[in-house]
């Protein structure tokens, strides 16, 4: 199935590894031209060389207010154009209500959801019809992820802005959609997972609960993300997907 995506420019945050660099290998690979960011300078332009010519990297924040600016100026110089945003950011500290300081908090609010916030304001102000935000969120959308309480906090929050957004939007013919991964098998996922005490017996408990019995590859969310970003997916908006393997019931 074409896609639809040879020669339009997206930008993908938090795409040095994990679910953000998965997307961006996708569009790569169906003809997309990508800017990837990270905080790491030298990780990123590591991951941009590993996509190649095709591929642009910028070290930067989603914290900083700066960003968005400077992201979408580099699209354009770089590739001549901007046709969307996948923002993925990293995931809050682990804890539960009395492990998180306020620091923490505040902290995980800025990149999180403000960041998140900045950067889809940005872009709505910039792209033309046809174009589309998406955001990486997480399954605790819908049904909350012991021990992960700031996450829990912020990222249905952050749903409910992307669903209002995509009716304001929705008259210009800009999309906006939601991604919801669950037990990917990424270096965050794995992380947490360490933290108990036996990791393969978490794991398995885990995979017990998914229909699929089993943890989804990045790979397998790249080609979603790719998906609802292309012209493919011209009449999806307003949606948060679920991309669990099944575990979110009812959704």
């Amino acid at each position: 199935m074409d896609l639809g995506l040879k020669d339009r420019v997206y930008v993908v945050t938090g795409a040095t590894r994990g679910l953000g660099n998965a997307a961006a290998r996708e569009l790569v690979a169906d003809g997309a031209k990508v800017v990837v960011t990270g905080r790491d300078e030298q990780r990123v332009a590591d991951a941009a060389a590993a996509l190649g010519p095709d591929a642009a990297g910028v070290a930067v924040e989603n914290a900083d207010p700066d960003a968005p600016a400077r992201l979408i100026a580099t699209a354009r110089e770089r590739f001549g154009g901007f046709d969307g945003i996948l923002i993925s950011v990293g995931g809050p500290p682990p804890g539960f209500v009395a492990d998180n300081t306020d620091e923490q908090w505040r902290a995980a609010f800025d990149s999180v959801f403000l960041g998140a916030v900045r950067l889809a304001r940005a872009a709505a102000a910039e792209l033309e019809p046809g174009g589309v935000i998406g955001f990486v969120l997480s399954g605790s959308v819908y049904e909350p992820i012991p021990g992960l309480t700031v996450s829990n906090g912020l990222r249905p929050g952050l749903a409910g802005f992307a669903k209002s957004i995509s009716d304001e939007l929705g008259p210009r013919g800009i999309r906006v959609v939601g991604l919801l991964p669950a037990r990917i098998d990424t270096d965050r996922v794995r992380e947490l997972d360490g933290l108990s005490a036996d990791p393969e017996a978490t794991r398995a408990a885990h995979e017990s609960r998914i229909p699929l019995r089993r943890y989804g590859t990045p790979e397998e969310f790249g080609r979603v993300a790719a998906f609802l970003l292309s012209p493919a997916a011209s009449y999806l908006t307003g949606l948060m997907l679920p991309v669990d393997g099944g575990a979110l019931h009812g959704f």
